[in-house]
């Protein structure tokens, strides 16, 4: 999928000396917060609880946010590390992430009523290392070492998956043969850090074939050309996210690698500090694919109490994609 359109940044852009005279302003990337997994992720738990009642059990966080996660906890859901700590014959939801086929039987084994949220195009790469590992292929898995995404990836073929973590990752890389490499990734991974990583595995392994098709999620690549777009413009670039999720810090990283000044990211619009806003006109804001929009909006009425009242949006892309929910739930879908 391509990942945006022709940039559209709906601003006018502005001189140095005309920005420093002017008055304060927010950009607001467009787009932001909720990718379609995501929504498809919180709405399966949301009509778990609508069909089931409470307790629903969650393994691991739905998706990686605190609001969503504190938000479900206080309906009834009860999130866990491991199967074994759901009560036999429970329903169980997995998360946005993807979970390992070892998750899947441990779940069998005690009698638990499934529901996968796992999203499609977290799905897809598994597809891919299947049917990779079936040809006998060595699979490099581009990733962050401990995401959950990560560890149902290489669940899927634990022989042929080697991680790689990141650029420097690659002098340690072997294979059996060089000339069935395959590389695959995590979804929410920078774009530029991770085509810097195939560069070098490609010199190291000439002959490395790339995935059928963009591994990174077209939500995680059009937020980051979105913050790309309006960085430059930036003397702060607020990214609300948790620590936790993926996506949200690597906007944090392209930012900066692009051309703001500065950049944080907060959970809530309390975290933001005021010495942040010190001699700055122009204050970027963007949200990672598993924040809700009200987290955003609470951003916007803090900046608003220090004179960041002008808002103009920053639109780089348009998303109208949606994903079915799990089967078992559709029916219950409006």
């Amino acid at each position: 999928m391509s990942s945006a359109i022709p940039l559209n940044l709906g601003i006018a852009r502005s001189t140095g000396s005309e920005a420093s005279g002017g008055g304060k302003r927010v950009l607001l990337a467009e787009p932001r917060g909720y990718c379609a997994g995501v929504d498809r992720a919180v709405e399966t738990v949301e009509k778990a609880l609508e069909k089931h009642g409470a307790p629903i059990y969650v393994r691991k966080e739905i998706v990686h946010n605190r609001h969503v996660v504190e938000t479900l906890r206080e309906r009834g859901v009860i999130f866990v590390n491991e199967t074994d700590e759901v009560p036999h014959g429970a329903v169980v939801v997995f998360s946005a992430h993807g979970v390992a086929p070892t998750v899947h039987e441990s779940a069998a084994a005690r009698g638990l009523h499934t529901i996968d949220a796992t999203c499609p195009l977290v799905t897809k790469v598994h597809q891919e290392a299947k049917r990779f590992a079936r040809d006998d292929y060595d699979i490099l898995l581009i990733g962050h070492e401990g995401h959950e995404e990560v560890e149902g990836t290489a669940g899927e073929a634990p022989d042929h998956v080697q991680l790689v973590d990141g650029p420097d990752a690659v002098a340690g890389v072997t294979v059996r043969d060089e000339s069935k490499v395959i590389w695959l990734s995590q979804t929410t991974l920078s774009v530029d850090e991770t085509m810097e990583t195939v560069r070098r595995l490609r010199e190291k392994f000439p002959k490395l074939q790339d995935p059928p098709s963009d591994d990174i999620c077209y939500a995680t690549q059009n937020r980051q050309v979105a913050v790309k777009a309006m960085a430059p413009e930036c003397d702060l670039v607020i990214v609300v996210g948790s620590r936790n999720s993926s996506n949200s810090v690597r906007l944090v990283e392209v930012a900066l690698n692009a051309g703001a000044r500065a950049a944080h990211l907060v959970d809530f619009a309390r975290e933001v500090e005021p010495a942040w806003l010190e001699g700055v006109r122009t204050v970027g804001i963007t949200s990672g694919a598993s924040v809700p929009e009200i987290l955003v909006r609470g951003v916007l009425d803090k900046l608003a109490e220090y004179g960041f009242g002008e808002v103009q949006s920053v639109t780089t892309a348009n998303e109208t994609l949606v994903f079915a929910l799990p089967r078992e739930l559709r029916a219950a879908r409006q």
